[in-house]
């Protein structure tokens, strides 16, 4: 992991991108109730304000489930605007409006995806400094927010995930701001080849285990990740998505 005292390097050919939207949420119920009832932070709405980003999360942010949200290594959740057309066209229908904080994001920008930012990826925005440490793993609270048993499947099959940051640097931060690009130490590992590493669409194919090897030698990755692939390469399995995506069974039904 870096640290920042690291060195900026202004060589870096990548655009600047600005924050159009920063996001928090209270943790409520949003289905259930009693020792069944599902608490989720996933309704994020705009903040007008400059807010203070500490290393395990913004202000005023909350998460329902700490053991799975949240935390040093996910403490903002960024996700691409860019996408969001695309979603207005498989869910037309969708109870909530498919822009910035449908999915529950801290942070919207237009111009950079999956494709463009790297796992490590440093970031300048505000007084603050962000790393870029893994994708998203969609759980079943999405499924309950968009109102489709499948959202979460959708979401982990297109790739289009969003990523987490870990800050380096704790400050504050608003919207207008510009996340400006200052060290990138993984140029091999796009998101898009992280995530289709973690979610292969073809789990016969036989470069996967020295893809899995490679994704857990990478230091500047979350350590919970690190862990998945080495436990991959160690079971030759991958494990089981079906309480993740779809929660517990009174939720299936």
């Amino acid at each position: 992991m870096r640290s920042a005292s690291m060195t900026i390097r202004p060589d870096i050919p990548a655009p600047a991108s600005t924050i159009d939207a920063l996001l928090t949420g209270r943790a409520v119920v949003i289905a259930g109730g009693g020792e069944a009832a599902v608490v989720s932070g996933i309704d994020k709405r705009p903040r007008s304000e400059a807010l203070w980003l500490a290393r395990d999360g913004l202000q005023g942010d909350e998460q329902g489930d700490r053991v799975y949200h949240g935390g040093p290594e996910k403490a903002l959740h960024h996700y691409a605007a860019d996408h969001y057309p695309d979603w207005q066209a498989w869910h037309p229908a969708s109870p909530v409006s498919m822009a910035p904080g449908a999915f529950g994001e801290n942070v919207s920008t237009r111009g950079m995806t999956e494709r463009d930012v790297h796992v490590g990826d440093v970031f300048r925005a505000g007084s603050t400094l962000l790393q870029v440490t893994q994708g998203r793993q969609p759980c079943f609270r999405l499924n309950l927010r968009l109102g489709r048993p499948d959202a979460a499947l959708a979401m982990q099959s297109l790739g289009r995930t969003g990523w987490y940051y870990r800050v380096l640097r704790e400050g504050w931060l608003a919207a207008g701001e510009v996340l400006e690009l200052v060290d990138r130490p993984c140029p091999d590992w796009p998101l898009a080849r992280l995530i289709a590493a973690l979610y292969p669409p073809d789990l016969s194919t036989p470069s996967l285990p020295d893809e899995w090897r490679a994704a857990a030698g990478v230091s500047e990755l979350a350590e919970r990740w690190r862990l998945t692939f080495e436990r991959r390469l160690h079971t030759g399995t991958v494990e089981d998505w079906q309480m993740r995506l779809q929660g517990p069974e009174h939720l299936r039904r």
